[in-house]
Formats: C-alpha cells, structure tokens, sequence
C-alpha cells in the first residue's frame, strides 16, 4: 500500500470575514516519487505564501496528487475541484504529475486563493523541450569555444552541485524535460576508461590566460592550444571517481526533476589525450603528433578510433541516467570516400561503442541525436541504419539567429530529405544575438512553436555556442551568489519553455505572471512595454542578415574579424530569406530607376523597404520608452522591475541608433550612386542622430553592466565602439 503524506495547512479568514470558520487544507501525495514530492513542496509553498499555516486536524479542502496511467499518456495531467471544493490533480506519470502540481501552485500564487481554482488539463504540444548547454568542464576539456568570458567565469560552477540543482528546479518550473550539455571530447574530465586509466584527468582546472578577441589565439574553436595546457591553474582539486559520483549526482537529480540529459560532442577533437597545438599553422601536422597511448586527431588514427569507442562505451556504462549521446560530422573531420570516411568513423567510434555498452547491458537504450551539420543526409543513413534504439537527426533551424524571424525557411529541403527514411528533427535554436538583456515577447515565441514542422518534429534545444549560461557575472549590482542566467533571463526561458509546452497560454497568462512577480506595476502596460523592445533586435537581424555566429553581434554592432558594421557594411549586406525586406541597394536601385521599391516574394507580397524598417524601429522604440516612463511614474519599482525597465530602455535605444543608422546608409548610399551633395548632408545628419542614439544606448547599458569578451564576436564594450560610431560619422563628413 502506498505510501500516504497528510499535510494540513490552515488560513484564518481575514477580519472583514470573521464569521467565517477557519479554513484547513489537507495535501496528500498518493505517489512516492521525487518529481511529486517537488510539486507537492511548490504546492506548499504557494499556500504559504498566500496566507495559510500549517495544522494537523480539523481538515475542510482537500489536495490529492495521484497517477492514472491508464486514462492519462505520459506529461499529461488534468485538476479537478468537486462541488465540495476537493482538488485532484491527476498524472499520467511522475512528470505529468510533477507538471499539474506545479500548474496548482500556480495557480494559487497567481490568484492568491484556492477559490479560484478552475479545473484544467495539461498535455505537451512539443513533447521534447530543451536546453542547448555548452558545458567547459576544464581548460583541458573545453567547451566549443571559451575564449570569452562566459566560459572563463563559469568553470568552476560545472562542478557545483548547488549550481545544478537551482538549474534544473527552474528547468522543471518552466516545463523543460531535455538538456543537452554540449562538449568536444567531455571522456576525460567525467569517466575512467578501464583500457585507458592515464588519459582520466584528475581535477578541474582553468587556464591563467586572459583571452583578448584575436581570431585563433588559442588555436581553433574545439582544440585545446598548447599555450593554455602550459598555464593551468587548479580551481578544484578532484579525484576522477569524485568525478564519476559528482556527474551520477547531477543525472539523477535532472531525472528527479523529469529531465533527460544528452551529451553532444564535435569531432575529431581529442582534446587532454592528442597533442594540445601551438597555434593554427600545426593542424596540418596534427594527424602525426601522437599523444597518450598513440592517439591523435587524425582520421585516419586507428588507436583514435579504438579510444573513443571505449571510452563511449564506457561513459554510458559508468552513468545510467544518461538518456542519450549525439554527435557532429564537425569541422575539425575531413570529407573522404574511403574506410575513414566521416559516418564510417562516427560508426565505429560512437557507433560500436554504445553496442559494445548494449552487449553488456543488454536492455540498457540509447537515444542518438545525429547533427546535420557538414555531412549527408543519404550518408547519414548509409552507415546508421541499422542503429537499434531511437534515431534522430538536429538541426539548426534558424542558423545562429533565433531572433529574427518567426519563420525561418532554412529546414526546407532537409524536411523532404527526411522523409524517405521516416525521420524526425530535433530543432538546434541557436540564440547567438542576445546575452545581456531582458528579452520578452510572448507573440514571437509563441508563433515560432506553432511553425515548426510538427509531423517532423522531434523536439528543440535552444542555446548558444560561444556563451555559457551559467551564472552571470557582469552585473554592477549583482546578488550574492551571483544570479543564475536562468534566473535573470527568467521571462524569456519561461516563455520557450512553456509555450512549447502548451502554447494557447495567451496574454491574460502572461499579464498575471508579470503582476505577481512585480505587484507594483501594470502588468498590461509591463506586458506592451517589454514586448515592443523585444521587436527591435529580430527586425535588425532580418534586415542585416549575417548567418552565423561569428558574424554579428546585434547588441554591440561588432564581429570578431571586421569590428565595428558601419554604414557600408549595412549597404552591402543582405537581408534574411523570405523575410520580405528588400536590402539597401536593391532599394537604392529601384529609386533611381523610377521603379516602386516592391517585388514579389512566395506570391504578390509588398515587400518592406529599409525605409519602412527604419520606421517600424523608431516606433517599436518610442512605444517601450513611453511605456517605461509612464510605469515609473506610476510607482517605486524593485530592484528587479528596475533592471528590467533599464534593459528596455536600453534595447529602445538601440533600435533608434538602427533606425538612424539604416536611414543614413540608405542616403548615402544614394550619394554613392547618384553623387547629389543633398545625400550626403541627409546621411550626415541620420548618423548625428545615429551618434545621439548610441550614446543613450551605452548610457543605459553601461549603467548596469560590465564591459565583457564574447568568445564569438569580440568585445562588447559600449562606450568603446561608441569611439567607432562618431568615427564614423567624422569619416562620412570628410567623404569626397
């Protein structure tokens, strides 16, 4: 017999309503498992929270948590209140009961009552919603790129278990059951290969370098540099079966919380065991210089391969709460046609051994995520399809750029490529534009979920790939401990977590989300304000399309390799697929041919012109920046509302230094063709504008944040590159 927690809560009725007897709720948890026990801890709380106190008799409500199995699918849960007033949550299972707990307490934050408790019905649209995790677990075993600061300041929190659990708790809230930790070669920091003891490394350490945004400086992307195996320090000092028990801790509190966790290397990168290099000239040699036990990156090394193959055999045996593995034909593999080609190699290397694991666990399954990324569909399949449990490919559905368009056209041919071989995708969001502020539209999210591909879909991770989201650490007023980006970002993960879950929650959801967390404001005025500033960075990324990470930065203006994007640079680029934006010099074209500045684009559809794109920012802008001023007005903020009003007004800024930006390139770049002085004054004067703009911008940002060094796009320092936006405003007026 289960198992029975009686817990009585009780809550004087206030004074206006003495007549009333007091009221005692009873709270029994009919499951023994720690997804429930997690609900029921919320559940409580929220009845704290509103008021009430614990009793042990003298029960009048009644809260039942309980499964139903048979009635209910997996993640799905429905509450039900009787006309006595008794509550049912029921789950299909732990998680979907974990789920509909979390959904009562709620919704007893929310209205501060269980009066108003309505009965309702969960079930997952998208049923695998995840988290893209770049992991640096040690200077020798690094994540993609940590040559930013990200990475730098959060090696350590990797082996912090209080970290994890404050993490994956905020995983479960916002309906997340995914994470995928992201790394080159993570065998060495987290499994002793019983063929290959030496290649375990004991401790974690960090590198003494300071990194300062020089393309290559410590190598490639994935590879460990020599310079940095050479300055080491020790932050943690481990032994590798601490290690071991460190990571199986980790695993089975995310299966605690109903989460899956996933490992995602590159490849061929055996980074602590293959020789670190000096600097990018030597991976034309890499392939002879043999390190521990003959291993090297090479191809074509069959101590390589057997290495690998054990250690991924290993590393499923060693953690029985690992759901799955995935992998990437990545660029440090080189395309051949012979027994080393790209999917032979990832077959016997990952392939053979996670067999070599099921042999000896014969019931043990493994998820595997293949990653469409420098290799071949039909490939792909070639070698992988006699692969015994589920199979499925990941994408990145809108390159580097997840704000920009909530409709991205990118998966288009991979979509019919898939269907001969009955795949399904799990969608890479790949957020490489927003780090520092606040971002909030429920709109966006929400209508991005519903355009996936839904037949085809298998699930998301949303993440970046040079930013770790760990702690943050560039606040000027930061808490103690430093706050989780989980945390500080929490609208915007709660948002892509929660509408994958369910999106018909709408804007009445939303707006009592914001009035609880910030009871002083306005919450419809809050919900308005934040959305429309919110609108700005997507409308830029449509209009100066850069794919890839490394590209752009939309918060500084900057990339790593050609540092500031002036005016020129918004000239000459395009704008994004099917975005129906016409770019600066089509627009200029069609002007000066006497032609309207239309075309069609998937049928007869106006396309929008830089113009209109200026427009739509300044008013974007305008409105969050009255929004702002009207709800400080209205009320003194917390210390939290006013971060988050300050991140608005600083994205509304940023949006009006764009706006300014593309009118001048769009008159300058008139100048350029026609040579009327006209041009030029009115492109001088949008870029003192411009220069105003930008100095707002710099002046809220700084305000709150540090200058830091993203590992992709170099510094992101305001008040520096606001040195670039005056140059050049003075470059123009000295322009011929």
């Amino acid at each position: 017999m289960k198992k029975v927690l009686l817990l009585c809560l009780m809550s004087l009725i206030p004074l206006s309503l003495c007549c009333a007897k007091p009221v005692c709720v009873c709270l029994k948890v009919d499951v023994q498992a720690p997804q429930v026990e997690f609900a029921a801890q919320e559940i409580r709380a929220a009845l704290q929270k509103s008021g009430y106190s614990i009793t042990e008799a003298n029960a009048d409500t009644t809260i039942l948590l309980k499964y139903d199995a048979n009635d209910l699918e997996p993640q799905c849960y429905y509450i039900r209140k009787d006309e006595m007033g008794q509550i049912t949550v029921t789950g299909g299972d732990a998680t979907g009961l974990m789920y509909g707990g979390l959904e009562l307490a709620e919704m007893i934050r929310l209205d501060k009552s269980l009066q108003k408790v309505k009965d309702t019905q969960g079930k997952p649209y998208i049923k695998k919603r995840g988290l893209k995790f770049n992991i640096p677990l040690d200077a020798r075993t690094p994540s993609y790129d940590d040559t930013g600061d990200a990475a730098q300041e959060n090696y350590a929190e990797m082996w912090n278990f209080e970290f994890w659990k404050e993490f994956l708790d905020n995983m479960a809230r916002h309906r997340y059951n995914t994470l995928t930790l992201w790394n080159p070669h993570p065998f060495p920091s987290m499994v002793k290969v019983k063929e290959y003891p030496d290649a375990a490394l004991e401790d974690v350490c960090v590198t003494t370098l300071k990194p300062v945004a020089k393309p290559g400086e410590w190598n490639e992307p994935q590879l460990v540099a020599q310079k940095v195996v050479e300055n080491l320090k020790v932050v943690k000092r481990m032994t590798v079966e601490e290690k071991i028990d460190y990571w199986r801790k980790v695993m089975q509190y995310a299966k605690d919380r109903g989460i899956e966790i996933y490992f995602i290397t590159w490849n061929v990168c055996m980074n602590s065991v293959a020789p670190a290099l000096k600097d990018k000239s030597e991976r034309k040699i890499q392939d002879t210089l043999k390190g521990k036990y003959g291993v090297t990156n090479s191809q074509t090394n069959p101590q390589t391969i057997k290495y690998l193959s054990a250690s991924v055999r290993d590393f499923i045996l060693t953690y029985p709460d690992l759901a799955g593995i995935g992998v990437t034909a990545g660029e440090n593999m080189k395309n051949r046609d012979d027994a080393f080609a790209k999917e032979k190699w990832l077959w016997n290397t990952y392939g053979m051994g996670i067999l070599d694991a099921k042999k000896m666990q014969p019931d043990r399954q493994v998820k595997f995520i293949h990653r469409v990324w420098q290799t071949e569909i039909d490939d792909i399949m070639k070698e992988w399809k006699e692969y015994p449990d589920l199979f499925e490919l990941s994408f990145k559905y809108a390159r580097a750029r997840l704000y920009s368009s909530p409709k991205p056209p990118f998966a288009k041919g991979l979509l019919e490529q898939m269907k001969p071989f009955g795949l399904k995708c799990w969608w890479n969001l790949r957020n490489d534009d927003i780090f520092c502020h606040r971002w909030g539209d429920p709109d966006y999210v929400r209508e991005f979920i519903l355009n996936f591909p839904y037949e085809q879909t298998a699930g998301y991770h949303m993440g970046s790939d040079g930013y770790v989201w760990g702690r943050e650490f560039t606040s000027l007023e930061p808490e103690t401990p430093r706050q989780l980006e989980i945390v500080k970002h929490w609208y915007n993960f709660m948002l892509w977590g929660r509408l994958g879950y369910n999106p018909n929650l709408d804007r009445t959801f939303f707006e009592k989300v914001l009035a609880n967390k910030f009871p002083e404001v306005d919450a419809s005025l809050l919900y308005d304000t934040w959305a429309e500033s919110s609108k700005i960075i997507p409308q830029v990324n449509r209009f100066h399309w850069r794919d890839w990470d490394y590209m752009w930065a939309v918060e500084g203006c900057i990339d790593a390799q050609r540092g500031f994007h002036n005016i020129e640079q918004f000239i000459e680029c395009g704008t994004m697929e099917e975005s129906g934006i016409i770019s600066i010099a089509e627009y200029v074209k069609a002007i000066l041919n006497g032609q309207q500045a239309r075309r069609p684009s998937g049928g007869q559809v106006r396309q929008i012109t830089p113009i209109q794109v200026a427009d739509n920012l300044d008013t974007w802008a305008d409105k969050a920046l009255e929004g702002t001023k009207q709800i400080r007005s209205k009320c003194t903020p917390s210390k939290e509302l006013r971060q988050t009003l300050t991140d608005i007004e600083s994205m509304a800024y940023l949006g009006k230094y764009y706006a300014a930006k593309v009118r001048g390139a769009v008159e300058y770049a008139m100048y350029q063709a026609a040579n009327y002085p006209y041009h030029k004054d009115r492109a001088i004067e949008h870029l003192t504008e411009a220069v105003d703009q930008w100095k707002s911008y710099a002046d809220r940002a700084a305000s709150q944040y540090k200058p830091q060094l993203l590992a992709r796009t170099g510094h992101l320092d305001w008040w520096k590159i606001f040195e670039d936006v005056k140059i050049e405003k003075k470059t123009l007026i000295n322009t011929d």
